[in-house]
């Protein structure tokens, strides 16, 4: 008997195709084909995705109030939407399961359309809009966060909160303890960036950093990822502080750099939250502002409720904020440790086989 197929449509950004691998990883460890729906975008982040099938679709977002940009979105999810369907048709997946954005939603209309078996997965504690469109139809609706703003109340009476599947050398940190710092040994900080609104982070946290006491600075090691054009800034304020710095645009081996870090700052996108969570470590988050519904605050709150984050508004904060906010954490192992404790109280390391799970009962009910 031939292995069953499952479609797991994702695209667009990191944010989504990291949980998709994760989940494509359980499945075939389960003895499933993966057949991988993507866009353009989605394949640049897909090198290592354990796909039998890989299909790029024709897919495009659209901002409200314009027309002309919605009419010709449509017609590319219509021709993507068609491309699905030629290839379930001739493969015959068992399930189809979407990540949300737009490279999602031709596969799923697809799988509707022929009244397959469907799931959607959402990342963010608020319901992204094209999940949202979807959640009424599909079969059954799975979350990363215990809330899901946007979301109509049927919709949230019926969802399975499973977590977010992380990629498994993320996993694997959630066996290891916190070591807090000692009395006169380093402090590893780790700087996290993202694509999107991280100018505010790449700029003041090295101002911030220069302006702790020298006692501080002399045993802080910072490994900061920060766009291309802030990195030379960066760099000199560090060598001004006599801190020991790695400034990169990526760093690849982000588990690595994660399991050495005692306090991470960052954004609030979910793949971070939920690593922070799984990784027990403490952080300081600034939610990126102009986030579709503000989904980075309402994720941002899964820590700060356990008191494994200090959370901070983009637009409040300053420098010296910053500064004394660091200062206060830094001079603290005890706080950091109580930190890290919240961060695993909250930890869903086995996301992707409840993801899995689900899926698998899914596609057995037909």
């Amino acid at each position: 008997m031939p292995a069953r197929l499952a479609v797991v449509a994702a695209g667009g950004t990191g944010g989504h195709m990291f949980p998709a691998q994760a989940l494509a990883e359980a499945l075939t460890a389960r003895g499933w084909r993966i057949l991988l729906a993507t866009d353009e975008r989605g394949a640049l982040y897909a090198d290592k995705f354990p796909a039998d099938v890989r299909i790029t679709l024709s897919a495009a977002t659209a901002r409200s109030g314009d027309p002309m940009g919605m009419l010709k979105a449509g017609a590319a999810v219509l021709h993507g939407t068609m491309q699905a369907r030629g290839f379930f048709k001739r493969l015959d997946p068992a399930v189809v399961v979407g990540f949300g954005g737009y490279p999602s939603l031709p596969s799923l209309l697809a799988a509707l359309s022929q009244g397959r078996p469907t799931v959607i997965h959402e990342q963010n504690a608020v319901l992204g809009r094209v999940n949202r469109f979807l959640s009424g139809s599909v079969r059954e609706v799975a979350c990363a966060f215990p809330t899901l703003e946007k979301a109509k109340p049927k919709v949230k009476a019926r969802a399975h909160v499973v977590g977010n599947p992380v990629r498994p050398e993320i996993r694997a940190l959630a066996e290891l303890p916190y070591e807090a710092p000692t009395a006169d040994g380093p402090i590893r900080l780790l700087i996290t960036g993202g694509s999107q609104g991280a100018r505010l982070l790449s700029e003041m946290v090295p101002e911030a950093i220069l302006r702790l006491p020298e006692e501080l600075r002399a045993r802080l090691q910072v490994q900061q990822q920060t766009r291309k054009e802030s990195m030379d800034i960066a760099r000199r304020i560090y060598a001004d502080a006599l801190v020991k710095a790695e400034v990169a645009p990526f760093f690849r081996d982000m588990a690595g750099r994660l399991k050495d870090a005692h306090l991470v700052i960052g954004r609030a996108g979910a793949s971070t939250v939920c690593e922070l969570a799984v990784a027990g470590k403490p952080s300081l988050l600034v939610p990126l502002k102009i986030a579709a519904d503000d989904h980075q605050t309402f994720n941002a709150r899964l820590l700060a409720d356990a008191d494994a984050a200090a959370v901070a508004s983009e637009d409040e904060l300053t420098v010296d904020e910053m500064t004394a906010a660091l200062k206060a954490l830094l001079k603290d192992p005890a706080w950091l440790e109580n930190m890290a404790r919240g961060a695993r109280s909250v930890a869903r390391p086995d996301a992707a086989e409840r993801l899995a799970d689900l899926v698998e009962r899914t596609a057995l009910a037909g």
